[in-house]
């Protein structure tokens, strides 16, 4: 009777032993993708916000008397907030994305429409080719634009002085736009590729309907391409207002050449500066989590507004 007993739970726990191992699989594959984010993304951002909110006090010069940290409270935002450079910096990269955003996903989907049209010759061709930018890094490539910037060894400066025109890529009102035009260049094959991504996802009936009713190429683009590409052309903008907040290797590489681009020309590198400059992790850190948030209220709020322009 015993035995029987047995051999019943063992039968009975197996089902249930059988389902904690399928339940855990999943939890086992995501190990490592979790374990790396952990230590890449919020570890990082914890310490961040933690020593946004404590200030370090170094006796002795180089601080070789002793280190000592505190808590600070909102001191090091208060302390941010107050730097008119910071500020100054803030309003520069909005101006930024107010301007370059928008022309490059103009850019973009123009480029995805024309080469997903049925006319379009070689689009693989061409479609690597407007992605080549995007594989360069953000380094060599404004090494390179600013070959084109400089004076003396830009043939586009040559030309224009040909004709009479003094062209000043590097100057204190004309920087900003060459950095906007590198920013352009780089990621406008990206977004093209999410555009012609959400291009492909449209049924071939729609358009063989809309071709039996007679509608020309225009027509189908403005009633039917553009409506049904809209998720990603939010994603696009999205991605493009935090990457205009976080706008960095541009301006650091192209300093070295433009006088006009000073050590807080934008948000982040005003944080670089007060980390690796004057070792302020404690402002560094707050102007980090500012810039953070202003990313997170800048895209929620356009997610809000299209999202209330799409039900009204």
């Amino acid at each position: 009777m015993t035995a029987t007993l047995e051999r019943t739970t063992v039968k009975t726990n197996a089902p249930q032993r059988h389902r904690r191992k399928l339940l855990g699989a999943p939890w086992i594959l995501l190990a490592p993708f979790l374990a790396l984010f952990a230590l890449t993304v919020l570890v990082p951002v914890i310490l961040a916000v933690v020593q946004s909110f404590t200030h370090i006090n170094r006796a002795g010069l180089f601080g070789e008397k002793g280190v000592t940290g505190g808590f600070a409270g909102f001191a090091n935002y208060v302390e941010a907030l107050s730097d008119s450079n910071f500020l100054g910096a803030i309003g520069r990269v909005l101006l930024f994305g107010v301007v370059q955003v928008p022309v490059m996903t103009v850019f973009a989907t123009a480029l995805a429409l024309l080469l997903e049209s049925a006319s379009a010759r070689w689009p693989s061709f061409f479609r690597a080719a407007y992605f080549l930018p995007y594989g360069i890094p953000g380094v060599i490539a404004t090494i390179l634009w600013s070959f084109l910037y400089v004076p003396g060894l830009s043939p586009i400066i040559d030309v224009g002085k040909l004709v009479g025109l003094d062209i000043d890529f590097l100057g204190p009102n004309s920087v900003l736009w060459s950095i906007a035009n590198i920013v352009t260049w780089t990621y406008t094959g990206y977004n093209m590729l999410v555009i012609v991504a959400q291009l492909k996802s449209i049924p071939s009936e729609i358009y063989e309907a809309a071709k039996v009713d007679g509608a020309s190429p225009l027509r189908i683009a403005a009633s039917i391409q553009l409506p049904l590409i809209r998720p990603a052309l939010i994603l696009s903008v999205v991605f493009s207002i935090i990457g205009t907040l976080q706008l960095f290797v541009e301006p650091l590489v192209l300093k070295t050449v433009a006088p006009a681009i000073v050590t807080e020309y934008t948000p982040n590198l005003s944080a670089y500066n007060n980390a690796f400059a004057y070792n302020d992790y404690g402002v560094a850190s707050a102007e980090a989590v500012i810039i953070a948030i202003a990313a997170f209220v800048l895209s929620f709020g356009f997610l809000a507004w299209t999202n209330r322009k799409g039900r009204s």
